[in-house]
């Protein structure tokens, strides 16, 4: 690129250091991919499904390394508020009796520590889109024990999307989707859970496996 044609852009040469720090703020859409167990509870065969997601927040810090003209490595520590609602049904249409009637309500407070590729196209002007994908662990800090069901601390994740940097004089704006997919089953079962109520088991029974999901925008700035 000419001396010029960078002369004509706002902040020519951010995309030329090393590395680069920054933060991002952001709204989240937490659900779970759902199983049942499938197994006959005191004569009932239970089905849930997420029934509610309420918008969340998110804030994180940006670690950017240049690795070449189009692929930099980010790690992108994140920290995300958000809140699920599971619904039970009997197969028979009989009342769901537990202590949370028939609404689990799910709170995470989930720290993210991912490692990404981002891909970027070539700059035209003062804007420039690329690709984003990686994976990493969370730990989930939200989880509370005197909920019907306990998530798991710990998960594995895979997560990818798409943004837009945008220049201006002094910084980059970059809005981004991204979706993220968790790989370990988020139930804690009843086994390790002794300060349960029995009459409460089947939220968890009911349950083959809880796989995390999420839809993350977020408006980064570098």
């Amino acid at each position: 690129m000419t001396s010029v044609a960078r002369a004509q852009m706002n902040n020519p040469y951010i995309d030329d250091k090393l590395i680069h720090f920054g933060f991002s703020l952001g709204t989240n859409l937490m659900a779970y991919s759902v199983t049942d167990s499938e197994q006959e509870i005191d004569g009932e065969i239970y089905h849930a499904r997420v029934s509610q997601v309420l918008p969340g927040f998110n804030v994180g810090f940006i670690c950017d390394l240049r690795m070449s003209r189009h692929f930099n490595l980010r790690f992108i520590p994140t920290l995300y508020f958000g809140q699920k609602t599971i619904t039970y049904k009997t197969s028979s249409g009989a009342p769901v009796k537990g202590s949370a009637g028939k609404n689990a309500e799910l709170l995470s407070l989930p720290l993210a520590l991912p490692l990404m590729i981002k891909w970027s196209a070539e700059r035209e002007k003062n804007y420039r889109p690329y690709l984003i994908a990686g994976g990493g662990v969370s730990f989930d800090f939200g989880r509370q024990k005197d909920r019907v069901i306990y998530q798991q601390m710990m998960d594995y994740f895979v997560s990818f999307g798409f943004g837009c940097d945008f220049y201006f004089r002094w910084f980059k704006f970059c809005p981004e989707i991204r979706y993220q997919i968790g790989f370990k089953n988020a139930i804690t079962p009843v086994s390790e859970r002794p300060e349960l109520p029995a009459g409460d088991h089947f939220y968890t029974n009911a349950l083959d496996r809880l796989r995390n999901q999420m839809l993350v925008i977020t408006f980064n700035f570098e």
